[in-house]
């Protein structure tokens, strides 16, 4: 008794370390580029799919070779011949180019992973399927209230872009890969964010959205989701912090103005002491400058000027009286 225990535990061992060994397998595969052709597609998907034959005991000889499992198998083929044709309409099924059906035979898995596109075949009442849709998906992901590093609340959206890449296991390892995959993105987001300060949101989309995709795509890996982008599409802040901010921006733009209006002002009256020093230098070109003066309001206005007499004249004449 104690050497067959001893038996079964080593059994389980051994099959946990394949286990892991083929984890680690799937991961380092599927890190690799996917072309995005039908074929190439369908002969990655197999290849997985034996590599899980591991994990999920695709190919046990032992149970699907039982004596009551075959008789089943031949119970349906025998139904199948005996209503020949009208057993066509049940057993044989169509899926789209962009799917993918994966059989199940008494509860477990073919060991050919999933089937198709085109026609497959079905036996009756022992085999059931499943529909895996291949195209991207895009979802919305509702706002999120998010309290940012710098204690600032604000109400985030997104959106995400995801695919599945093998419909073995998105049907195995998942309940309904979409529907955790839309939840574990509005966690993500919320995770992501939490850790930046408002700057950084408003000014680090392209990193953020990284960030978040990376994120979800290791997460979602074991479920046989591949994350193909991620969108921060609005970051929408309090009324009252709009407004602050507003008060902020205007009179940081009124204080550059009058930097900028008192920079001029300096530099014209540097202006200004230089040509009253080169004009003091000359006398005759201060009525030089008087007279065109003059003459640009004659042109700009026809009305009566006043022309005033040069101090010159009047010095002149008081020294001649004298």
């Amino acid at each position: 008794m104690m050497s067959h225990r001893n038996e079964e535990r080593d059994d389980y061992r051994n099959s946990s370390r394949h286990n892991r060994h083929d984890r680690q397998h799937i991961s380092s595969f599927r890190t690799q580029h996917i072309p995005s052709s039908g074929y190439n597609m369908d002969q990655q998907s197999v290849a997985v799919t034996h590599v899980l034959s591991g994990i999920y005991d695709l190919q046990d000889k032992h149970e699907q070779s039982g004596y009551f499992f075959g008789i089943l198998v031949l119970l349906s083929y025998f139904i199948v011949i005996i209503t020949f044709p009208l057993s066509l309409c049940f057993c044989l099924k169509v899926v789209q180019e962009y799917e993918r059906a994966v059989i199940f035979r008494l509860g477990r898995i073919l060991a050919d992973g999933a089937r198709g596109p085109g026609l497959f075949f079905i036996l009756p009442c022992i085999d059931t399927y499943s529909k895996v849709d291949l195209r991207t998906v895009t979802f919305d992901v509702p706002p999120q209230e998010i309290l940012t590093r710098d204690s600032v609340t604000v109400a985030v959206d997104a959106v995400v872009y995801f695919r599945i890449f093998n419909a073995v296991i998105s049907i195995t390892n998942v309940e309904d890969a979409a529907k955790s995959t839309k939840l574990l993105a509005a966690t993500t987001l919320r995770n992501v964010l939490g850790t930046k300060t408002l700057q950084e949101i408003l000014a680090e989309r392209d990193k953020i959205d990284t960030v978040i995709q990376t994120g979800l795509d290791e997460a979602t890996d074991p479920w046989g989701v591949k994350v193909e982008r991620v969108e921060v599409k609005d970051v929408r802040l309090p009324v009252a912090l709009q407004k602050a901010m507003a008060a902020e921006a205007e009179a940081s733009r009124d204080a550059r103005a009058k930097i900028i209006a008192a920079e001029g002002e300096m530099k014209a009256s540097r202006g200004l002491k230089e040509a009253a020093d080169i004009i003091n230098e000359s006398p005759v070109a201060l009525q030089l400058r008087l007279l065109q003066t003059l003459t640009q309001i004659a042109a700009e206005r026809n009305s009566t000027i006043v022309f005033p007499i040069p101090v010159e004249i009047l010095q002149a004449l008081s020294r001649s009286k004298n």
